[in-house]
């Protein structure tokens, strides 16, 4: 009696460790889920930035080749620009 209550008792405290282990592992691993989700959704975040750049952008090109195609424009040569500076507020420079 006294030998298999000794391997009930073990049984017991293998369990109860592997429980606690267990539920352990298992916190670990959500926090580093929602770290996860958290880079996750700023990563999205980003994509969706990006992509109304690249769309800014492409608007430009397509205003670019058209000018160029139906228009004909071109940028000018480099020696035919001028700069004019105006004055700031208040007539200064």
């Amino acid at each position: 009696m006294g030998k298999q209550l000794f391997m009930l008792v073990a049984a017991v405290v293998v369990c109860a460790v592997a429980v606690v282990e267990l539920r352990h592992r298992n916190r670990q691993l959500f926090a580093e889920l929602q770290s996860l989700q958290i880079e996750r959704d700023a990563q999205v975040t980003e994509w969706g930035r990006l992509l109304l750049e690249e769309g800014a952008w492409a608007q430009h090109r397509r205003i670019e080749a058209t000018a160029r195609t139906r228009l004909g424009m071109d940028l000018p040569d480099p020696r035919h620009i001028v700069v004019i500076r105006s004055a700031g507020v208040g007539g200064r420079p």
